[in-house]
Order: C-alpha cells, then sequence, then structure tokens
C-alpha cells in the first residue's frame, strides 16, 4: 500500500505543478492496481473535470461515492462534479443529479450525528 500512497502523492504534486494529463496517468496507473482506491477516483474526477472531460469526470465520481458511501463529504464532492459537468456540457440532468447528491449528503450527514 506505500507505494501506492508514493505514487498518489506524486500524482498530487503533478496536479499542482500543472501536469494534470501526467498527473491522470498516474492515477490510472494506482486504479489499475487498486481499483477500490477512493481518493484516486475523487482526484480523478477534479482533473478529468479540469480538462474538460466531463464524462469521465462524473465517472469516477460516481465509483469513489459507491466505495464510500457513508461519508457525507462524498456526496458533496459528486454534486460539485455534476455542477462543473453541468457547466462544461450545458446538460441540464447534471443540475438534478447534483441537487440530489447534495441532498443525500445531508441525509447521510444527519444519520452519522444521530449515531447511526
Amino acid at each position: 500500500m506505500t507505494d501506492i500512497n508514493e505514487k498518489y502523492n506524486q500524482a498530487d504534486a503533478l496536479k499542482d505543478e500543472g501536469k494534470l494529463d501526467e498527473a491522470i496517468a498516474l492515477l490510472n496507473e494506482i486504479l489499475a492496481e487498486e481499483p477500490n482506491h477512493s481518493i484516486s477516483h475523487f482526484a480523478l474526477a477534479v482533473l478529468y473535470g479540469r480538462v474538460g472531460q466531463h464524462e469521465k469526470a462524473v465517472e469516477h465520481g460516481e465509483t469513489a461515492v459507491e466505495l464510500d458511501p457513508t461519508d457525507p463529504f462524498s456526496y458533496t464532492a459528486m454534486s460539485v462534479t455534476y455542477q462543473r459537468a453541468y457547466a462544461g456540457t450545458g446538460d441540464e440532468s447534471f443540475i438534478q443529479k447534483a441537487e440530489f447528491a447534495m441532498e443525500k449528503s445531508r441525509q447521510v450527514g444527519e444519520q452519522q450525528r444521530m449515531g447511526g
């Protein structure tokens, strides 16, 4: 797992340097080794959105939520991904999905606050 964490940190550094394509390639390498690495899916959702590949951004965001459905932040991040996809494509179906994801974030957060 350390190797994957090191690769993730390298991808994050590449992102910070503006080398988005290289970061995307490295994150995809991580997922080839560890398909359930949710943080890499989240990172790809952000990066694919930045490079205008909104379908891939949504795909990775949705996978990340499936892998971590008890984290309210997962749904908040997915809502942002949907909003960016709408902004990039004009596809209004992403607005409804963004609103649903935010509501789900509130529900999951409330469940956690109530202890279950």
